[in-house]
Order: structure tokens, then C-alpha cells, then sequence
């Protein structure tokens, strides 16, 4: 069995919008590294886009999986419950940050997530307008889709968006936006487009991931956390990437001293395994009525399992720390890169949530040819790279935070040369 026969046969069976990064056909897989049908060993910088930040297979994941399969796999929590998902919510309630009570519902990807929370805060406010930024991510629904704030390839040919939908711009400093003209173009936006009676939500996050890995920085969050008590918006956080140690906090909220109403996540939660989960302040996660919220796979028996062995992994193995020491090395050697590599923008992000942004020599001018060359070098040499931005011209690093120091040495010494080489 070969790459090159199993990508011939997806041609033919797969829609061309599912789209892929690689075309490495993984066998099987370790922490931070996995070997395709091939028998070539690649080490995972993607992590399956931040989703197994205690690696692949971590073994206590496996054992609660395990442990659950010989219980039952599924009744349904709206038909017959199970005590897990209750803990599990009790547990999220307690590690979400405010100083408030909270409740929980479970859902199945992050998109139905984020869904979910526009739902709650329509029904808590009678409101039905929300407001998202430029180059945000929040998914592939209709109404996610409308959220982002990135138009190819997510909203290219799907027509019309969803209505009372608004974008605000992020504010980067690279880019020239900052906080005041971020606050600038919200207020043309009340007095312009919606009165801020209308607005139900704000959507934003605190990292914005396929945007390019931008920070809010704090003022931004607390400004616009001082805008929404003003006009009784909710705050909805979408940490679906950005949660789970992988900020070098359990939520990247945590950085910012405030709290959001909302918060959304999925991805790093269940280990590899498919869950997801709203969760905010309990009189707003109480506004739709019983059986407005919830779904058929939501919240599933082995989803809810491996996260809280996910949990467990994250508080005994210190890995809120072991991301802040990962990231630090990581951008240390990055930025001694920036004399040799002209193309090097900059070098950013919290914890271990980074990336490294390339332009044109001297200018402010994208390059996203230079991001993928660097992509395709380290892929070469077998280290998985992911690109992001809204000109692709970012790469974010994403490996497992459970990564051993000797495979994390012997992944930077090929992206350092990937990226000289490249110049």
C-alpha cells in the first residue's frame, strides 16, 4: 500500500472540498509522532489542528476509553443519562473562568459549539444580532460560516450569509489595527448598522487561530468586555482552539483578567475523540427551554470519558507550565532566526500556541509562497507544518504539549533549516 495509490482512490471516492494538507495516509501514531501506510515516521506539529495536545494515544486516554467500551457506547443523554457527563460538566463549571454560576451543555464538534451559543444568547437576550471580527475562525455552518471572518475558502460559492451578522475589525499591530480604531469601527458599526439594543452577542477569540494566531491584547478584552455590560451584550469567547493548556493556561481568558458569558470549546477536550461543549453563566445557559438544546451523539459516553482523563493529564503532568516552557523555546529560537530569514515578520503567541509570520523582504507585503515552501521543506524532512492567516502566509506550530524534549529538538533543528533554506 502506497500515498500515492490510497490519494488516486480519494480522488475518485471524496468530495474535492474536503481538502488536505498532505498526502501522508497515516497507520498508526505515538505522542507527537506517526508513521504512515509507508513506514515513514513524521513528527506531528499539527496535532490534528490542536486537538490531541496530550498526544496521540496518551495512555490513560486510552485506558478511560477502554474502560467505557466495556460499559455501553451509547443511550443517548437526552434518553437514558449517565453520572460522567454530569461530573464533566461540573467539573468545566468550576475550570471556565468568572466568578460566577455556571452550567454546562454538550454538543459534538466546535461549529455546533459556537451554534449553540449564539442559540442561548438570542433566547437570553430577545435579541438577535451578533458581532464577530475580521479573520476569525468559528466553522463551516451556516451560521459559523457567516461568524468567520475569512472569506476563501470558507464562504466561496455557499451564496447568501445568515443575516444580523457583523464584522468588526481584530486589532494586530503588524497589520497596522489597533485597539482604538478596533473600537473606532465597532462604534461606526452601532451607529451605522445595528443599535447596540439589537445585539444579542459578541464573538471573539482570544487567539484568533486560523486568522494567523493574532492575541487580543488585554486592553481589547477589557474594553470590550466594558461595551457589553454597557449595553447588555453577551460575551461569547470561542476557545475551541485555544483551550486546554494550550495557551499555557487551562483557557486563554485567563490571560486577559475577564470573563466571557459564553465560552465555547471542542477540540483539545476530548483527547482525539469527538466532543464539545457551551458553557457560561448559569440564568444565560438556562434561557432556552428544555429540549432547545442538545443533540443525538452530544456529549457521548466515550467523548466524555477521555475527557476527563484528559483533565486529569493536564493537572498531574503540569502541562499548563510545560506549554509556557515549550512556546519560550521555541520562539527564542525562532527569533534568532530574524537576521539570516529577511522574510521573517514576526514571531508571537502565548504559551505554546505560536506562530511565525513571513513578508516580502523590506515590506509589509505577504508571502505566502515562502510560508508553504517552508511547509513543504520541513514535510520533506518529516515534520508536519499547517499554514494559516487570511493570506496564508502564517505558520502556526501545534504539536502536542506531551511532546518529549529529544523528538521536540530534533523537530526545531528542521524547521530552523526548512526556514533558512527557504530564504
Amino acid at each position: 500500500m502506497s500515498n500515492a495509490a490510497i490519494s488516486a482512490r480519494r480522488t475518485e471516492a471524496i468530495a474535492r472540498g474536503v481538502g488536505v494538507t498532505t498526502q501522508v495516509y497515516v497507520e498508526r501514531a505515538k505522542n507527537a509522532e506517526l508513521w504512515d501506510v509507508e513506514g515513514r515516521r513524521y513528527i506531528d506539529f499539527a496535532a490534528g489542528i490542536a486537538v490531541v495536545n496530550t498526544g496521540h494515544l496518551h495512555p490513560r486516554v486510552v485506558a478511560a476509553v477502554n474502560e467505557q467500551l466495556t460499559r455501553f457506547t451509547h443511550t443517548c443523554h437526552q434518553v437514558v443519562p449517565y453520572e460522567h457527563y454530569v461530573r464533566l460538566a461540573e467539573r468545566l463549571n468550576v475550570l471556565v473562568p468568572g466568578d460566577f454560576a455556571k452550567k454546562t451543555v454538550f454538543v459534538t464538534t466546535g461549529a455546533e459549539a459556537a451554534e449553540n451559543a449564539v442559540k442561548i444568547a438570542r433566547a437570553a437576550t430577545g435579541r438577535s444580532a451578533v458581532i464577530a471580527f475580521a479573520g476569525g475562525f468559528h466553522g463551516r455552518t451556516f451560521m459559523t460560516m457567516s461568524l468567520t471572518g475569512k472569506v476563501a475558502p470558507y464562504k466561496t460559492a455557499f451564496g447568501p450569509m445568515m443575516g444580523e451578522v457583523y464584522h468588526a475589525p481584530f486589532p494586530v499591530r503588524l497589520h497596522g489595527i489597533s485597539v482604538d480604531m478596533a473600537f473606532q469601527a465597532l462604534d461606526k458599526i452601532f451607529k451605522a448598522d445595528v443599535d447596540p439594543s439589537r445585539v444579542a452577542a459578541i464573538i471573539v477569540e482570544p487567539v484568533q487561530g486560523e486568522g494567523g494566531f493574532y492575541e487580543a491584547p488585554r486592553e481589547f478584552m477589557t474594553r470590550l468586555r466594558e461595551i457589553c455590560d454597557r449595553h447588555g451584550i453577551l460575551l461569547i469567547a470561542d476557545e475551541i482552539q485555544t483551550g486546554f493548556a494550550r495557551t499555557g493556561k487551562m483557557f486563554a481568558m485567563e490571560h486577559h483578567g475577564v470573563a466571557a458569558d459564553l465560552t465555547t470549546m471542542a477540540k483539545g477536550l476530548g483527547g482525539g475523540f469527538p466532543i464539545a461543549a457551551v458553557v457560561g453563566r448559569a440564568e444565560v445557559m438556562d434561557a432556552p427551554g428544555p429540549g432547545g438544546l442538545g443533540g443525538t451523539f452530544g456529549g457521548s459516553p466515550v467523548g466524555i470519558a477521555a475527557a476527563h482523563a484528559v483533565l486529569d493529564v493536564i493537572a498531574d503532568e503540569s502541562l499548563c507550565e510545560r506549554a509556557e516552557r515549550l512556546g519560550a523555546r521555541l520562539k527564542q529560537r525562532l527569533s534568532g532566526l530574524a537576521d539570516r530569514v529577511p522574510q521573517i515578520a514576526e514571531v508571537r503567541g502565548p504559551g505554546f500556541m505560536n506562530a511565525v509570520e513571513f513578508n516580502l523582504p523590506g515590506s509589509a507585503t505577504p508571502n505566502p509562497d515562502f510560508a508553504n515552501a517552508v511547509r513543504v521543506k520541513a514535510l520533506e524532512r518529516g515534520v508536519i507544518l499547517l499554514t494559516c492567516g487570511v493570506y496564508g502566509n502564517v505558520i502556526r506550530f501545534l504539536s502536542p504539549i506531551t511532546i518529549e524534549d529529544d523528538v521536540f529538538a530534533e523537530a526545531m533543528d528542521v524547521i530552523e533549516s526548512a526556514i533558512v533554506e527557504s530564504a
